[in-house]
């Protein structure tokens, strides 16, 4: 019964972590997709300000910071990242206006 217990504990200590990395990778994302989307908004004059200081605010807010910020004409670059458990989570967005088609 003790053995039981004591793998159920175990198995919890190990699955709990990783499903929060999963989560939280997945949270990542999100923030690169809304900081890709504000810079763009603001390259193309949508919306005021500077398209990086938009990407960094909108990264913040989803608890995130941004490592890499690229803007090029109207299509943004983002790169995000955060820390869990000792790690560096980091994903990337891009955002602008779609290809023109021959």
């Amino acid at each position: 019964m003790l053995g039981i217990l004591a793998s159920v504990v175990l198995l919890t200590l190990v699955i709990v972590p990783l499903l929060g990395l999963l989560a939280l990778g997945q949270g990542v994302q999100n923030a690169a997709d809304a900081a890709a989307l504000a810079a763009a908004d603001t390259a193309s004059g949508a919306a005021a300000g500077f398209p990086c200081a938009a990407a960094e605010e909108a990264a913040v807010l989803n608890g995130a910071a941004v490592s890499a910020c690229l803007v090029d004409g109207l299509i943004a670059t983002i790169t995000v990242q955060r820390g869990y458990l000792g790690l560096s989570l980091s994903a990337r967005a891009r955002a602008g206006p779609p290809p023109i088609l021959p």
